[in-house]
């Protein structure tokens, strides 16, 4: 058997009282008992990146190393104005040739299931070559949250959530071969 595929769930709010860590933990949680990769949480606010243009910072440098060190992503996407979130723009702006030929797949959640963030994503992803999977879990904040800020999801997202990461494991590991 080859050797197992690195997949970070990128966290894409740094923002205080977010929800994306419980959101993020829940997908690991069903993407551990998979097996079939090694999925790691990659919260953007541990690195205490700059704004672009603002400087360099020795964040800058973890980040895109962590990103290389990943063959494929998860991103938790909140939508926020109909998009991403600043600073998960600003993060993936701060990197370019780690994203490159790799593999994600997009859970957002909004009060339309943050489809319109992971369409805003999309375009951004393509642009840095990264191949998006078609499967896209949506959360809503009316019926998989307590009083907006409490994750308690449905049972109907977890095979959603098993397809996408189908998904992700096999253009990561189809991808990989082109980056070796």
């Amino acid at each position: 058997m080859s050797e197992k595929l690195n997949i970070g769930v990128i966290l894409g709010s740094t923002r205080e009282g977010r929800v994306s860590p419980q959101v993020g933990e829940w997908v690991k949680g069903i993407a551990d008992k998979r097996g079939d990769a090694n999925y790691e949480i990659v919260d953007i606010a541990d690195y205490k990146l700059p704004f672009l243009g603002e400087g360099d910072a020795p964040g800058i440098a973890a980040w895109n190393e962590k990103l290389a060190s990943l063959d494929g992503f998860v991103f938790i996407v909140q939508e926020y104005n109909h998009s991403i979130t600043g600073a998960l723009k600003n993060a993936i702006d701060l990197a370019r040739e780690a994203w490159n030929n790799k593999a994600a797949g997009i859970v957002s959640y909004g009060s339309t299931g943050g489809a319109r963030a992971a369409e805003h994503l999309r375009g951004i992803l393509g642009e840095l070559m990264v191949a998006d999977v078609r499967t896209h879990p949506t959360l809503s904040l009316f019926t998989d949250f307590e009083n907006f800020s409490v994750f308690k999801p449905q049972n109907i997202h977890d095979e959603n959530i098993n397809l996408m990461l189908d998904q992700v494991t096999t253009w990561s590991r189809a991808l990989k071969t082109i980056r070796q």
